[in-house]
């Protein structure tokens, strides 16, 4: 490890650390009250109790019924639970083969989900094409659905490149075409990007599922949720007990549930305002102090270094993510400089960072292999300053300059 004073973390889309408030309130189950949530003695209702906080706390903040809300490991696991659930249930409703839409740029547990049903002559795929800005083409999914269409999974907020995804347009869209036909589509969103900064209610979302992800705002990892609404089709991934009202098998993990509870509860109270007994959602004070740290990076980056292409959206991204493409360059030579200067980046997402290929996230908005190759992702968060950037910034442009110098690419 080199030895360097100044560590600088840019990346929060990876994972976060969990939040001091957080911890204190997870550390009493790991010895005191350590009971089994499904025991009944009173170690076991302690331990309930917590989960059922927990619980409602999420639905507060999805604005969902709280048997909506269905305890998991993460987004994977959630990810998978629908898009396999739903297949199977089509199956078992229709006995026929149903037909799933994604895009291009969704989570490989999503792509890779699909291609499995795909090949496993289970479901019929299709994928949507992004603009070069990253956003889904809507009247491309619209011409892809079929018959036997019976999921739509387009997530939130892209993990690499931060472009916001129109969800409730789809969702409303949705809710038209639904009403001229016999079978339903029901809508999925991997929000794991975007529960820290945007409106994740799901009667604004007008989604049918949705996941989440602890260790992405602030809470513990290992932990996640998904909401299933009762008037979609009970979807189940794992068996073998009657947790979660008999939707996720296996022991309640009480610890990554109360520290996901308390997580929610400060992006809760971070992107709400309570207004009665509702929450509106308000762009808080988080959202811009990131946005305006955003804005400085993306703009001192395009004045200081050359041939660099932001990847994304300018405006509709969040605020917390900057992707960039370096001509010429390999983006795991500038990690490995940078992260010699104590700077931490990635290249994509952390679950594809051990693979060689091009981001498909980066082909997706239209940039050939070699250049995909060059891209960055910077993400921001809570502890971020001004002078991180700066730092940065500084060591970016020192390490593109050297690494163009003994670059092949000369063009």
């Amino acid at each position: 490890m080199p030895k360097n004073s100044q560590k600088v973390y840019l990346d929060y889309a990876a994972t976060t650390p969990t939040d001091s408030e957080v911890l204190a309130k997870i550390r009493p189950f790991f010895k005191t009250k350590f009971g089994n949530a499904m025991s009944f003695h009173q170690f076991g209702q302690e331990a309930m109790v917590a989960v059922d906080n927990a619980r409602y706390t999420a639905s507060e903040f999805l604005n969902c019924e709280e048997r909506e809300v269905v305890f998991t490991s993460g987004a994977t696991e959630s990810n998978n639970t629908v898009l396999k659930g739903i297949v199977d249930w089509y199956w078992s409703e229709y006995h026929k083969i149903p037909h799933i839409i994604i895009s291009k740029i969704e989570h490989d547990c999503v792509l890779e989900s699909a291609e499995y049903l795909k090949k496993k002559k289970l479901a019929q795929v299709s994928y949507v094409n992004v603009s070069k800005e990253g956003i889904l083409k809507i009247p491309e999914l619209k011409k892809n659905i079929k018959p036997n269409t019976v999921l739509i999974s387009v997530m939130y907020v892209n993990n690499e490149i931060g472009t916001i995804q129109p969800i409730a347009e789809i969702g409303k869209f949705l809710k038209q075409e639904n009403k001229k036909r016999t079978k339903k589509i029901y809508l999925h969103s991997d929000a794991v990007q975007a529960i820290n900064f945007l409106n994740c209610q799901v009667d604004y979302l007008k989604v049918d599922y949705l996941s989440l992800s602890g260790h992405k705002i602030y809470g513990p990892k290992g932990v996640g949720a998904l909401y299933s609404s009762r008037k979609a089709p009970r979807v189940v991934l794992m068996h073998g007990g009657h947790q979660e009202d008999g939707k996720r098998a296996g022991t309640h993990n009480i610890t990554g549930i109360v520290g996901l509870g308390a997580a929610l509860e400060k992006a809760l109270k971070q992107n709400f305002v309570k207004r009665g007994r509702e929450y509106e959602y308000r762009q808080g004070v988080e959202f811009e102090r990131l946005e305006k740290l955003r804005n400085y990076m993306i703009d001192k980056i395009l004045t200081e270094v050359d041939k660099v292409y932001l990847n994304g959206s300018r405006c509709f991204r969040t605020p917390n993510n900057v992707n960039f493409t370096f001509k010429n360059i390999e983006g795991e030579s500038i990690l490995l400089a940078l992260d010699l200067a104590g700077i931490a980046a990635s290249t994509g997402s952390a679950c594809s960072s051990g693979s060689l290929e091009p981001s498909h996230v980066i082909m997706a908005i239209g940039q050939k292999a070699e250049m995909a190759h060059g891209s960055v992702r910077f993400t921001l968060g809570k502890h971020t300053k001004k002078a991180d950037i700066d730092y940065t910034v500084k060591v970016l442009v020192r390490v593109v300059n050297k690494l163009r110098k003994i670059s092949p690419y000369k063009r």
